[in-house]
């Protein structure tokens, strides 16, 4: 019987733990030093999830893009639906903001946690000298660089920001041209998507070893009396996300519910439970869409016209649950290098993790892929994300069951500003 991925990674995690903890930096087996296999398994992998990022992008934006169906897809169904998915995303993103500022889950007893969480000093004085000395003034570089002079440099330097850009006008304009060369470029990167969804499958496959060797690294650089401080960062870091998650599911968008469509959070809660058990067991938005259509269907009573163009492409593109966990785990991560981070670099945070969560929300592994695309726009390295899978599994529940939870906000509210009747009315005094 094949063990499933997550349990593998699991058991990965276990094992790292204690094979970092008897190595330590100097430990050997076989006259083979552990430390530097761990250091070159994990720059593998890592290497490996960077290489898949660009083409991954661009595929997904322009296929996720071109498939709404042009002019009559973006009319104004398509325009409702897009605005509102901008602005629960943006409001997902600015809450998790708003707690990671709050709990510093970075910051151990007063000091940046990076030699907790096995950052070197070194690393950590490259970081500071690429991140500081931005001020409001260097917002104009930050919308620059959304229209690049060149777009195969933009791509081979890592500038996704105008990669992204490139790539949702590429989209759109498929669906403008001659029917049989848009049908040949859909296609085309219909192909890729897929190709490179397959190569995102293989990488995945040997996730449990690159996290075996990125955590076994990490702890075998801690001191004994170091533990405890990596379990209250990391616990930090999990209670900021979950609080986060909380207060965007909570209240948030319970309040569009009720102020926008009128219609009563909590029996939409209640007719959405089968859909988000779904969500939460799987860890995967699309997996559960034919579930979350029943349910906004049959139980919200929305028509099928709206259901089945809102939920689809909120599959695809609406993620508040992972933007706003790109957003912590980005922040986390500085923190834990020591920075202080400007207004702007903030709020490139911000709209990278809004971007991203549009590119590559319906692929296996996302928030691995666009926290790399976040940190390296911004630019920190990716050496801490290994630390973030050792809680990445159970956060991924919580964070997929919130994305389920807004799709299906968004068909409601939608339906009930396009005039549908029938759809869960508030009881007088709600």
């Amino acid at each position: 019987m094949r063990i499933k991925l997550h349990w593998q990674i699991l058991i990965a995690l276990s094992l790292a733990v204690i094979a970092g903890r008897l190595s330590g930096t100097d430990g050997d087996l076989l006259g083979v030093t552990l430390y530097p296999v761990y250091v070159f398994i994990g720059a593998l992998f890592m290497n490996a999830l960077k290489m898949i990022i660009v083409p991954l992008i661009m595929a997904s934006i322009i296929t996720g893009v071109s498939g709404m169906g042009g002019t009559e897809g973006l009319g104004r169904l398509g325009v409702k639906t897009l605005l509102f998915y901008m602005t629960t995303s943006l409001f997902a993103i600015l809450t998790g903001l708003l707690f990671v500022n709050w709990l510093d889950p970075g910051i151990i007893q007063g000091e940046p946690a990076r030699q907790v969480l096995g950052l070197s000093t070194e690393a950590a004085a490259q970081v500071a000298d690429k991140v500081s000395g931005h001020s409001v003034s260097d917002l104009t570089g930050v919308f620059l660089s959304m229209i690049p002079p060149n777009v195969i440099a933009a791509a081979a330097e890592g500038q996704m920001l105008g990669l992204i850009f490139f790539s949702l006008l590429f989209g759109f304009f498929i669906t403008r041209i001659d029917k049989d060369k848009e049908t040949l470029l859909i296609g085309f990167w219909q192909g890729v998507a897929d190709v490179m969804m397959a190569i995102t499958d293989l990488i995945m496959k040997f996730a449990p070893l690159g996290v075996f060797a990125l955590v076994a690294k990490t702890v075998a650089g801690i001191g004994p009396d170091q533990i405890d401080d990596l379990v209250v960062s990391l616990g930090t870091f999990t209670l900021s996300v979950l609080l986060a998650l909380a207060a965007h599911m909570l209240i948030s968008l319970p309040l569009m519910l009720r102020f926008i469509a009128g219609v009563n959070p909590l029996a939409h809660y209640q007719t959405m439970l089968p859909a988000l058990l779904t969500a939460f067991s799987t860890a995967s938005s699309s997996a559960t869409l034919p579930l979350t259509m029943e349910c906004v269907q049959d139980n919200a009573k929305v028509s099928k016209r709206t259901s089945s163009f809102v939920l689809p492409l909120g599959a695809t593109v609406n993620m508040d649950g992972t933007a706003l966990y790109e957003c912590v785990a980005a922040m986390f991560i500085a923190q834990a290098y020591g920075l202080e981070l400007s207004f702007v670099t903030q709020f490139t945070i911000v709209l990278v993790a809004l971007l991203t969560s549009i590119g590559v929300a319906g692929i296996p592994a996302a928030s691995l892929v666009a926290i790399t695309i976040i940190l390296a726009t911004v630019g920190l390295p990716a050496e801490a994300i290994g630390l973030i899978l050792a809680v990445d599994r159970i956060l991924d529940m919580f964070r997929t069951s919130v994305n389920v939870f807004s799709d299906s906000c968004g068909a409601v509210i939608i339906a009930k500003t396009e005039g549908e009747t029938g759809i869960l009315e508030s009881p007088a005094g709600l």
